[in-house]
């Protein structure tokens, strides 16, 4: 047996008496090691209530030797998760070699990362259980991190003429002397306009969107409608704070009619609260990405349902998808700047025609799964 393996079983008697001794009787009956965390599958005892094994979280925790334990229903049985000790990222580039080595990565499709089971997790843009994510998640949640491997894993799959970008940071991410979430893709080719951050261009920029978007008309064929625009917008609260009801209004038409004009809108917030996204808005957002939050009630406002249990997630790319009924729990891909500023550079650089500037969305270039694991 080998090391990690006696460490499993040490872990797992440890686990069993625990429980045992307050009365909560589970055996553990497998589990699955993934790149940040440990999962042990439980089986409770008759009449073991599984509140009470949750109870017993820091309980668990001192016995493993551990900061946090997570308890939580699935299924039939229980998991019990822990952190791993020699936790490793799961990077982008090479997943997405690995994806397009098998010919699993379909159109308009994004790179998320990889579910608990290990297999790979995509999200298809058009599909009517996605047009549009909401990504919440508190500082060092990761989903700074999930942002750019979307952005990149899109801009890798896809021409220009195929699928355009709309970056817009909030005006303190944008400020020069910080840098910001989107600084390493100011010379991606398939920028439609310069990396925004200033509220009032932004609200501009989502009023010309707009005007595209009833150009090419609601009823258009979703499929035939190119290239697909994708707005993303970080620290959304900062600029509906700064811009209101300007940046507000648009972004909720586009919510609510972008997909069938193939413009998608994926929002970054700390905490997606109704003062900072109206009720609205939100019910327009199919799909919630969401990081590590504070409490359960953060987590129920972030994932539009309750039980999720974020607010015991690990954060640095530790997330739950919530989409069309389904609750995945998933560690985000991440890239690193080095690699991001390799990837943009070997693009090279395009003309851009930045025309919806000065409200002309016909001299653009008129070209745009529910969450999908790749087997």
């Amino acid at each position: 047996m080998s090391a990690t393996s006696k460490k499993l079983e040490l872990q797992s008697n440890q686990i069993e008496m625990v429980l045992a001794n307050h009365r909560a009787p589970a055996r553990v009956t497998g589990g699955v090691v993934t790149p940040r965390v440990v999962q042990f599958h439980l089986a409770p005892a008759t009449g073991t209530r599984i509140n009470k094994m949750q109870a017993l979280g820091d309980e668990l925790a001192l016995a493993l030797g551990v900061n946090n334990v997570r308890v939580s229903r699935q299924g039939s049985n229980v998991q019990l998760e822990i952190p791993r000790e020699d936790a490793r990222p799961v990077k982008l580039l090479p997943l997405m070699a690995r994806l397009a080595q098998h010919k699993q990565l379909p159109a308009a499709a994004a790179v998320l990362g990889l579910c608990e089971d290990g297999v790979p997790l995509l999200i298809r843009l058009p599909s009517p259980d996605v047009a549009h994510i909401l990504i919440s998640g508190t500082t060092g949640s990761g989903k700074t991190a999930v942002c750019q491997s979307i952005i990149l894993s899109l801009a890798m799959t896809h021409r220009r003429s195929q699928l355009q970008f709309v970056l817009a940071e909030g005006p303190k991410r944008s400020s020069p002397s910080l840098g910001g979430a989107f600084a390493p893709f100011r010379t991606l080719p398939h920028l439609l306009k310069p990396i925004l951050g200033d509220p009032a261009e932004v609200a501009g920029a989502l009023d010309d969107l707009v005007r595209l978007m009833e150009a090419r008309g609601s009823g258009a064929n979703v499929s035939l409608v190119e290239p697909r625009i994708v707005v993303v917008l970080d620290e959304l609260a900062d600029l509906m704070l700064v811009a209101g009801k300007a940046l507000s209004t648009p972004l909720t038409r586009l919510v609510q009619r972008g997909r069938a004009a193939g413009i998608h809108v994926i929002a970054c917030t700390q905490k997606p609260s109704s003062q900072v996204i109206g009720t609205l808005m939100r019910a327009n957002f199919p799909v919630r990405l969401v990081g590590r939050v504070v409490s359960p009630e953060d987590a129920r406002v972030a994932a539009g349902i309750g039980g999720t249990g974020a607010e015991k997630l690990a954060g640095r790319g530790d997330f739950v998808a919530v989409a069309a009924g389904q609750v995945l729990r998933f560690q985000a891909a991440f890239v690193s700047a080095a690699e991001m500023d390799q990837v943009v550079a070997q693009m090279g650089s395009a003309p851009r025609r930045w025309d919806i500037i000065h409200g002309q969305p016909s001299l653009l270039h008129q070209a745009t799964s529910v969450l999908a694991g790749a087997s």
